[in-house]
């Protein structure tokens, strides 16, 4: 849908491993930028993309889009995409501290170069402010309680790795009984969330690279959750009342049923797309 050209320039806003960039340059991308706020997927993409001259990867947040552009003399490209939230190869990590399936250090941060780790996070935040973070971020029902129990935990000293931290959320989400979905998700979401500052200024970069884009250049965004998804969706809608973009994607598209067989994770993606209006 972003129909890439030879003598296009296009912008991966989360390269992650480069799967975008990668699929970009084989579609016929002229030259692509890849951002991404993780070293250490930068790191992966060089191995993954090496050899691939028209392939430009920079450490940046995807918010910084307009800079990162004006640094290379860039006013506006022919397509920007943007795949939000947390990447499997920081899943896979332990290390990485967002696993709730395994033990890791209580970190989350996507750039580990700054900002506070989830456990320095965790150490002062009251309880009140803990339930509001897991109710808006995680849209978890049980939030006070589980809010409750991390600080209880967190008081005992008995939270000291994520592992620790999904065993009291289970206990106090879960109620012991569960199916599909493993009652730390939400949680783990919500605190991810709050960690890395993701919800703020997500409107305001959808601005930016909307007014990034040529005419007729489309962005690209694909959310995980509901509230990504929203704010993409109602920018959209304002950007095309003002005239900046026409919708693309009446409705988000979906994953089908044999993606979400071949890769379950894909199976909350909700990608929605405008065009630069003439």
């Amino acid at each position: 849908m972003l129909a890439p050209r030879a003598d296009g320039v296009y912008v991966d806003c989360t390269v992650g491993l480069g799967g975008h960039t990668a699929a970009l340059l084989e579609a016929g991308a002229g030259r692509v930028i890849g951002i991404d706020r993780d070293a250490g997927a930068l790191d992966r993409s060089r191995e993954r993309l090496a050899g691939a001259a028209a392939v430009e990867l920079v450490h940046a947040d995807y918010r910084d889009i307009a800079e990162v552009l004006a640094s290379r003399g860039l006013s506006e490209v022919d397509g920007i995409v943007a795949d939000l939230g947390v990447s499997s190869c920081q899943l896979d990590d332990p290390a990485r501290g967002f696993s709730f399936r395994q033990a890791g250090p209580l970190d989350m941060r996507m750039d580990r170069s700054t900002g506070r780790t989830l456990g320095e996070w965790l150490a002062t935040i009251g309880e009140a402010e803990l339930a509001a973070v897991i109710r808006e971020f995680g849209e978890e029902r049980h939030a006070r309680r589980v809010a409750a129990g991390i600080v209880r935990a967190r008081d005992a000293g008995r939270l000291q790795t994520t592992g620790d931290l999904a065993s009291v959320v289970r206990r106090a989400a879960g109620g012991g009984r569960w199916r599909r979905i493993d009652p730390a998700t939400r949680t783990f979401q919500a605190l991810r969330i709050a960690v890395n500052d993701e919800l703020a200024g997500l409107d305001a970069f959808l601005e930016r690279a909307a007014g990034s884009l040529k005419q007729g250049g489309r962005l690209a965004v694909i959310a995980f959750h509901s509230l990504e998804d929203r704010v993409v969706k109602w920018t959209f809608r304002r950007l095309a009342a003002a005239g900046v973009v026409e919708v693309v994607t009446r409705r988000p598209v979906t994953p089908s049923a044999e993606e979400t067989l071949a890769n379950p994770r894909a199976r909350s993606a909700r990608l929605r797309i405008v065009e630069k209006a003439a």
